[in-house]
């Protein structure tokens, strides 16, 4: 065994030691539900902010939207990072505060399903069945992506076989989070978020030093891109420049829209609910946005200038390499265009370093999953198990069928990422989009408007959920559009004509409503 493999294994072991170890500490003070999935409230703004960016950020951002930038797609990230950037705030500014409120005032909710049945007075429970059921559906599939990513990166640096990669990234998230709940994920979440951020800024520093400067760096990925779609590459990863050359209104609509996902994802949204006060949200926005801005700059850099850096470092990705024989150049094969990050960090810095700093793949992929496990176990634990099997349940109880709900979810995870030619980024894409699209118009409604009604919520959310699935396998025309879009607009105007329809309007809701309204920030 190698020097340089034994010091990429060590790094990766101090890491991997590291996150068990804050699951290990705290799993003591997990005295109830609330302190399991929602920390009893007493975040700070600091874990707050990083926690869901880094949540948020889950390997796509270092490996998919990367990945993405390198075969020629520099417009459609762009407007993905602006759109995902514009949600951000807009979730900080007009959801944080307000749903940290109205949580409180309904129940004193902790979890997203139960807050829209408490919210709406859904004595029926079947508003919390329909929402249980698309969270473990979307979750499922967003946990595979992160799956996917550590296996990707367990293949990239070590060589491992594909199925060991998945198997090693499924024992380590699912230690710390079944241990440590969300007082873990949280704190985990930070430490992942601060390698991240540092990772990106130090890397794409470096890159710019070393193509020269901005100009020259400009002009070697000018020069990559001209050979790529002149077939130099082969004709494979020429096909996927030349694709990405076509950039339509429809594309840039269809990447902003991603903003709206932010307004639905239970495992940011949880976030707000979580945070210490409601003073302390205009400080955690600041906080997050500041790290999102400079991460998608990152992104960016070394996804565009990763193209010349590897290229000169006789690195070629995603071709095939049956087409390419060029002297001096190692092609890595199909599919790996998303290992860009990773093959650059390998080349840019020592062995320990680099595996400290491939460590942010691993950060981005267990930030995303642990925090989604968490959610969907805390949807059939609370809402399922005690709100509809067992009412009468204990704290103990509760917290066990959650963990057993995250061993399933996480497992069926894993079997959904056992093909090797898995796309984090279309998997992201597609599990985004399911949340945006339902969850989104409710949360909305909820805090703006008190007309909105169970039925409507119910007719809204199955609405949207359908017509995410459906527009999703459509192509062609109007049908390119992200389905993130048709399924919010159907959710909301669905929601708003049924609300309006029925006349049963609950007395007590509107009453709790105006309460919570008056409530004091």
């Amino acid at each position: 065994m190698s020097i340089t493999l034994v010091a990429k294994i060590i790094a990766f072991v101090l890491y991997l030691g590291l996150m068990i170890f804050v699951g290990l500490r705290n799993a003591r003070s997990n005295n109830s539900a609330s302190d399991f999935f929602l920390g009893g409230r007493k975040v700070g703004p600091w874990v707050t902010a990083l926690s869901a960016e880094a949540s948020d950020s889950s390997a796509w951002l270092l490996m998919g939207l990367p990945g993405l930038c390198y075969i020629g797609g520099f417009r459609e990230t762009f407007w993905t990072a602006i759109g995902l950037i514009t949600g951000t705030y807009i979730a900080w500014l007009f959801i944080a505060k307000q749903l940290r409120k109205c949580s409180i005032a309904f129940g004193d909710s902790i979890t997203i399903p139960e807050f829209l049945t408490n919210r709406f007075k859904d004595k029926s429970h079947v508003l919390s069945i329909v929402s249980v059921f698309f969270i473990v559906i979307f979750f499922t599939i967003y946990t595979a992506s992160g799956f996917v990513a550590c296996a990707k990166l367990f293949r990239s640096v070590f060589g491992l076989n594909w199925n060991i990669g998945l198997a090693i990234g499924f024992v380590i998230i699912l230690s710390y989070t079944i241990l440590g709940g969300y007082k873990a994920v949280c704190t985990t979440d930070f430490i992942q978020g601060m390698l991240i951020f540092i990772a990106f800024v130090v890397s794409s520093i470096i890159i710019l030093v070393s193509l020269g400067g901005i100009s020259n760096s400009v002009n070697q990925v000018n020069e990559f891109t001209q050979r790529a779609v002149s077939g130099e590459f082969g004709e494979i990863l020429k096909t996927k420049f030349i694709n990405n050359k076509s950039f339509s209104p429809l594309s840039a609509i269809s990447a902003f829209a991603w903003c709206l996902g932010y307004l639905g994802m239970p495992h940011i949204v949880v976030r707000f609910m979580g945070c210490r006060s409601n003073k302390e949200i205009k400080t955690a926005r600041r906080i997050g946005i500041s790290w999102m801005v400079i991460s998608y700059i990152g992104t960016f850099l070394i996804g565009t200038l990763g193209t010349a850096y590897l290229i000169n470092k006789g690195i070629l990705l995603g071709a095939d390499p049956k087409e390419v024989s060029l002297e001096g150049i190692k092609v890595l094969g199909l599919g790996t265009e998303e290992a860009i990050f990773s093959e650059s960090m390998l080349k840019m810095y020592p062995a320990f370093i680099a595996g400290l700093f491939l460590c942010a793949i691993l950060a981005a992929s267990m930030s995303t999953a642990d925090s989604q496990l968490l959610s969907a176990s805390s949807a059939i634990g609370q809402d399922i198990y005690k709100g509809l099997i067992k009412k009468d349940a204990s704290d103990k109880q509760v917290l066990f069928v959650s963990r057993i709900s995250v061993f399933v979810i996480a497992l069926i995870g894993l079997l959904l990422a056992l093909n090797p030619n898995s796309s984090i980024f279309s998997l992201v894409s597609f599990a985004w989009s399911g949340f945006g699209g339902t969850f989104g118009p409710l949360i909305l409604l909820a805090l703006y408007w008190k007309g909105t009604t169970s039925k409507g919520a119910v007719a809204g959310l199955i609405c949207g959920g359908v017509t995410d699935v459906v527009w999703h396998d459509l192509h062609g025309g109007i049908f390119d559009i992200y389905e993130i879009l048709p399924s919010f607009i159907v959710c909301l105007l669905v929601t708003i004509i049924v609300s309006l329809c029925d006349k049963n309007k609950d007395p007590e809701m509107l009453r709790e409503f105006e309460i919570y309204k008056k409530m004091a920030d």
